[in-house]
C-alpha cells in the first residue's frame, strides 16, 4: 500500500514535529511503502532520511504560487499512492480529492484514484477539509468538532498523539542558571496569547522559592518578559527558547505546567506522563479530556491564578501526590498513547480505507 504524507508547515512546532515522528514510525511496517510530501527542512529531511522515508520537495506556498502547486500536484500523481495524508491547513486545501481537478478520461492506473485522508490537530477552519474523503481527529472534542461542521460521523476517526519516546539523562541544571537548590517548574510552548503564559507568571508570585524554565518562543516573548520584571520575578524566571532537548527538560524538571487558554489536544500532557512529572493544567479543550483531575494532573479553570498558584504549591510541598500522579499518568501513557498503539491504529486504519 502506498501512502503519501503531505506536510506543509513551519520549520518548528508541536504538529510538524509529530508528522516526523509518525512518518518515521510507520517506516517500520513492511507493508507500507511511503513518500513524505513536504517543504525543504534539514531537520525534518535528516530524520527522514535516517529512517529510510523518501522525500518529495516542494513549496507549498500560498494562493499565488500556481506553478508550484501543479508542480505538486503532478508529483504526488505520478508517485500513484493509495492513500494521501495530509496535515494542517496548507496541505489539505491544495491536495484535491480523485474527484476533482483531474482528467476525467485518465485510466484507472494513472495514479488519479487514491482516498484523501486530512489529519486535524486543533480546532481549525472546516473549509479546508471539507472536500477529504475521510478525517483523523488527534482529540475527541476535535472529532466531535468536525461532526458538528457537518463532517459524516462514519468518516470521522479519533487517534491520539504519541510523543518522541527517547530515553533520555537529566540535564545538569546550572546549564540552566539552576544551581541555588531550587525546585523547577517547567512549561513549554510557543510564546502565544492561547498558552497563557502571562497567567502562570501570575500565579508564581505565589509559589515561592521555585525557578520557571519556560521553553519557547513567539510573538508574545517581549511582553511576558516585561511582566517578569514588573513583578520583580527576573531571577526566578529563565526564558529558554526554542529547545529540542524537551524529553531531557522533562526529565530535569519537578513539575511541569499547562496553563493554556486554548489547546487543542495537549501533546506535552503525554510527554509529561511519559518522563513521569507531574503535571498541572488548566481545562483548556485538550488537556480537560485526557487528564483525570486529582488521578493523572490537576486541573484548573482558564486564568484562575490564585487555583494555578495553589495547585502548583500542593505538587511541589507533597511528595506522595506528585509521585501518585506520575504513577497513573505513566500507567495512562503506556495503556493508550504509546507509540506502538498508535502507530498500529494508522496502519490498520490506512487498510480499512484503501479496502472500502
Amino acid at each position: 500500500m502506498r501512502v503519501a504524507q503531505v506536510l506543509a508547515g513551519a520549520p518548528i512546532g508541536g504538529a510538524e514535529n509529530f508528522y516526523t515522528r509518525l512518518v518515521c514510525a510507520l517506516q517500520t511496517d513492511a507493508q507500507l511503502d511511503q513518500c513524505a510530501f513536504t517543504r525543504s527542512n534539514d531537520y525534518r529531511e535528516a530524520q527522514l532520511a535516517a529512517a529510510g522515508v523518501p522525500v518529495s520537495l516542494h513549496r507549498l506556498g500560498g494562493k499565488l504560487d500556481l506553478l508550484g502547486h501543479r508542480q505538486y500536484r503532478k508529483a504526488l500523481i505520478d508517485w500513484r499512492p493509495d492513500i494521501v495524508a495530509t496535515y494542517m491547513n496548507r496541505a489539505s486545501g491544495l491536495t484535491p480529492n480523485s474527484r476533482s481537478g483531474f482528467d476525467p478520461n485518465a485510466s484507472p492506473d494513472s495514479g488519479q484514484d487514491y482516498t484523501l485522508v486530512a489529519r486535524l490537530g486543533h480546532y481549525y477552519d472546516l473549509k479546508y477539509y471539507r472536500h477529504c474523503d475521510y478525517w483523523i481527529g488527534i482529540a475527541k472534542g476535535i472529532c466531535q468538532h468536525m461532526i458538528d461542521g457537518g463532517f459524516p460521523a462514519e468518516r470521522v476517526f479519533h487517534i491520539p498523539n504519541f510523543v518522541d519516546e527517547t530515553l533520555v539523562p537529566a540535564l545538569d541544571r546550572q546549564s540552566l542558571d539552576a544551581d541555588g537548590g531550587q525546585p523547577v517548574l517547567l512549561a513549554v510552548g510557543r510564546l502565544h496569547v492561547n498558552k497563557g503564559f502571562d497567567t502562570l507568571i501570575r500565579a508564581l508570585q505565589d509559589v515561592p522559592g521555585v525557578m520557571l524554565w519556560l521553553a519557547g518562543d513567539g510573538p508574545e516573548r517581549l511582553s511576558l518578559e516585561a511582566l517578569t520584571a514588573e513583578l520583580n520575578l527576573t531571577n526566578r524566571v529563565r526564558f529558554l527558547g526554542w529547545r529540542r532537548d524537551i524529553n531531557a527538560l522533562m526529565r530535569t524538571a519537578d513539575v511541569f505546567v499547562c496553563p493554556s487558554r486554548h489547546e487543542g489536544l495537549g501533546s506535552i500532557i503525554g510527554e509529561a506522563w511519559f518522563n513521569r512529572v507531574p503535571i498541572a493544567a488548566t481545562r483548556s479543550q485538550g488537556p480537560s479530556e485526557l487528564i483525570e483531575h486529582g488521578r493523572t494532573g490537576l486541573l484548573s479553570d482558564i486564568d484562575d491564578i490564585d487555583a494555578l498558584a495553589s495547585h502548583l504549591r500542593q505538587l511541589f510541598e507533597q511528595p506522595a501526590l506528585r509521585q501518585t500522579l506520575v504513577e497513573a499518568g505513566a500507567e495512562e501513557y503506556d495503556r493508550y498513547y504509546a507509540r506502538s498503539i498508535v502507530t498500529k491504529q494508522y496502519s490498520e486504519l490506512y487498510r480499512r480505507l484503501r479496502d472500502r
